[in-house]
Formats: structure tokens, sequence, C-alpha cells
């Protein structure tokens, strides 16, 4: 396998400039995805990447209409919403955004830094993704104005081939727990097999509640209501 061209984050990368005139600017991380559901791949990402750049918080922006998933089944933006908002509210680094959320139309990364250089004038952004659509953003709308609103961090789980592009406005992290996907997650709850330990636990009690990822017919708890004496002995 190719070795991944993930350079040594230099002490340039940590400091991004900040506007003639300003100084003790915040930074803030911004980490978009579908969050479909949300994992603790991304949690421990953004976790690492606030860690490593000194971010003063993570902004989560789960998208609302994905356009390079127009023609996938994807949960309803509200219940994506509300599982991201479980899965951070224990760090009071994190917060949720409902910019993509609420605007109308197809999200792209674009209007979503649009929006939020908008509202932070005072902050730097740092935006967070992952080996995939880094690998794909030369190819997302607007991709050059895209450089001048944030530094991009690209996060990838061990061993996974990324390149950054000759770029010096891109960093590039590992991360073991990127090896958990979304993908993966949905695939578990519809074969009623646990998911336990890969979302946060009030995640798996939100997905059980309303009956995500499940198959028509299918008892929404089974695989994710843990096994006890009590219930064990009902069957």
């Amino acid at each position: 396998m190719a070795t991944i061209r993930c350079p040594p984050i230099t002490e340039a990368a940590l400091r991004v400039p900040s506007p003639v005139g300003t100084r003790n600017r915040l930074r803030v991380g911004v980490m978009g995805g579908t969050f479909d559901p949300i994992h603790h791949g991304h949690l421990v990402a953004a976790s690492e990447v606030a860690s490593v750049f000194k971010l003063d918080e993570v902004i989560f922006v789960p998208t609302g209409e994905p356009w390079q998933k127009a023609k996938s089944r994807v949960s309803a933006a509200e219940h994506r919403y509300l599982m991201t908002v479980i899965a951070t509210a224990a760090n009071p680094r994190f917060t949720v955004s409902r910019v993509d959320i609420d605007r109308p139309g197809p999200t792209f990364t674009i209007d979503t830094l649009r929006d939020l250089h908008n509202a932070r004038p005072d902050a730097d952004l740092f935006f967070i993704t992952g080996a995939d659509a880094m690998s794909q953003i030369m190819s997302w709308k607007d991709s050059d104005e895209l450089w001048d609103l944030a530094h991009f961090v690209g996060v990838t789980r061990p061993g996974h081939v990324l390149d950054d592009r000759g770029r010096t406005d891109v960093s590039l992290l590992e991360v073991p727990a990127m090896a958990i996907s979304s993908t993966d997650c949905r695939k578990r709850v519809a074969e009623q097999n646990p998911v336990w330990y890969l979302v946060p636990d009030g995640v798996v009690q939100y997905i059980a509640k309303y009956g995500l990822y499940v198959q028509p017919g299918t008892d929404a708890s089974a695989g994710i209501v843990p096994v006890t004496k009590e219930n064990r002995m009902s069957k």
C-alpha cells in the first residue's frame, strides 16, 4: 500500500494568520457531516483536532440536504440534529449549529463557511472533514473560495492513503477511531446487531425510540436494549 502523504503539523499550521490589526481571535473548528448517525469516530476526531490546534470551540453542523447523497436515503434532518445534540452535550467545548438544516435547498460547504464566517467574524475557522470528503474537495461548489474562509483539517484512519495536494492550508491528522463509519452503524441496526460503544449511549437509545434504520416490521429495540437478568427471564 502506498504511504500516506501526511506531513508533520508545523507551528505555522497551528498558528493560522489573523487579519491585520486583530489579536486574540477565537479558534473555532467546524465539523460538518450527515451524522446519520453521529458516532464516536466523529467525537474523537473533533476532540483530537481541538487539542492539536488549540481550538476554543468545535461547531458540529449537520447537513440539511447533502448534495452528494441526493440519491441516497438519509434520515430526517431533525433526527440527525437531535442525535448530534445528544452526542455532544457532555463536552462544553462542543456546540451544534442549525445553519445548514434551516437553509433551504442542497447543503454545500461553501454556504456553511460563508454563513459561519459572517456569524463569527471574530474567529478563525478550521474545517474538519474526513478522508473521503477531502479527496473530493476540488469538485465542491466554489472550491477556490473555500481556502479563504477556513484552514482545512483532514482526519483519516491509520493506513488510509490521503494526499494534501501540496497545499500549506491543509493539515492531515490520523485518528484511529475514524475506522468507525455511519454506514456500518446503520447496517448493524438493520441487521439487529448492537451499536453500543460505536455511538454514544444516548444516541443508541434515540435510535431505538424512533425506530431509525430498522427494516419494516422489525423490533426497533432488537440488538439495542441490553440483556439483563430481568428481561432475559421474561423471554
